[in-house]
């Protein structure tokens, strides 16, 4: 019997990693070359141009939205969903991504549809600007049915001993400022999948509510990389926290970011609630709270600044793309969750 035999295909391996070199080399930056192939690869932090760098390290996957993925056969955008959800959740703390590494695992290897999905996470990387410098392919038969994949991802960054964002200056009265998602990003499809089935919609279906586009693409919209727009609001000085809104929605991140003592405020009528949650919504009856811990509800990064900083933040993440809204300030309490205000008036009961 040889390896083949089993199920594992050695050559496939190998002819991925030379279809992924150009892809890798693509995210080169200073401090790393992007080269695939050897045991481990390097980073210099001082190439980079760090003086006294402290390292920030992160990882998470992508969850059951992969399984809408591989149901619609569109793997494009889960790689940068992959990227998203690492260093998103860096620039919160000030972070510049340096360096990022994927894990693809399935039952048995399709080198094409693994091209797609890691060209998806080069593109991630470079809108973050960070190098893709390596990776794993896991080619496991028993492990996972015929055309199933799993994903992970790894990320490190660093900033400056010092300037890291951890919140100790909030105060009563400062000011949240939202910035739009760009749909469910890669939380909440455990529920996303069950309202679908109920539904009797199938992905490949004209979406209820954009008819410019199938229920599959709208939900596959890829994560928001917020990196550039957050560093770009964090060189301003002004800037004293950011919560990236994934699992827990809009109810259960803003809080990790407060200090003891103070709780998050926020008016759910204070942004337009997007079609696709409005259609979530509705067609899955969602009671208002456990939409709010579960989505993101069209917000996806939110920024703590002072009353008098906030319009110029707001200026500075808009010159970057981004769309802001002024959601809600910061109160006294001693809660551990966000207190969601008009939810009922602004999304249904």
């Amino acid at each position: 019997m040889t390896y083949k035999d089993s199920g594992v295909d050695i050559d496939a391996g190998n002819r991925l990693v030379e279809a992924i070199k150009p892809l890798a080399a693509a995210t080169r930056r200073l401090g790393s070359d992007a080269g695939l192939g050897g045991f481990g690869a390097f980073f210099d932090p001082k190439a980079a141009g760090f003086k006294d760098p402290v390292l920030v390290a992160t990882t998470d996957g992508v969850g059951t939205k992969l399984k809408v993925a591989i149901a619609a056969d569109r793997h494009e955008g889960v790689g940068i969903d992959l990227v998203a959800m690492s260093v998103n959740d860096l620039v919160v703390q000030g972070a510049e991504p340096l360096f990022f590494l994927d894990y693809f695992a399935t039952g048995a290897l399709d080198v094409a549809t693994a091209r797609t999905v890691i060209a998806g996470v080069a593109e991630g990387c470079r809108q973050a600007g960070c190098a893709l410098i390596g990776g794993e392919t896991a080619e496991m038969p028993g492990m996972y049915g015929p055309g199933d994949y799993d994903l992970a991802g790894f990320a490190v960054g660093a900033v400056e001993r010092g300037q890291a964002l951890d919140g100790r200056t909030i105060e009563a009265g400062d000011v949240l400022l939202g910035l739009a998602s760009s749909g469910v990003h890669s939380n909440g499809f455990s529920l996303v999948r069950k309202i679908v089935e109920a539904s009797g919609l199938a992905y490949t279906d004209r979406a209820p509510f954009d008819a410019a586009r199938s229920l599959g693409d709208a939900l596959l919209a890829p994560t928001r990389i917020y990196v550039k727009s957050c560093l770009a609001g964090a060189k301003t000085g002004h800037l004293k926290a950011l919560a990236h809104i994934t699992g827990g929605g809009l109810v259960e991140n803003i809080p990790r970011v407060l200090p003891p003592g103070l709780v998050a405020e926020i008016d759910a009528a204070a942004w337009p609630l997007p079609p696709l949650f409005a259609w979530l919504k509705k067609t899955g009856n969602v009671p208002a709270l456990d939409f709010a811990r579960t989505f993101n509800c069209g917000i996806g990064m939110m920024a703590v600044v002072r009353p008098e900083h906030a319009q110029m933040l707001a200026a500075a993440f808009e010159a970057q793309g981004e769309t802001v809204h002024r959601i809600g300030r910061v109160v006294a309490g001693d809660d551990k969750v966000a207190h969601i205000l008009n939810m009922e008036r602004a999304w249904g009961a």
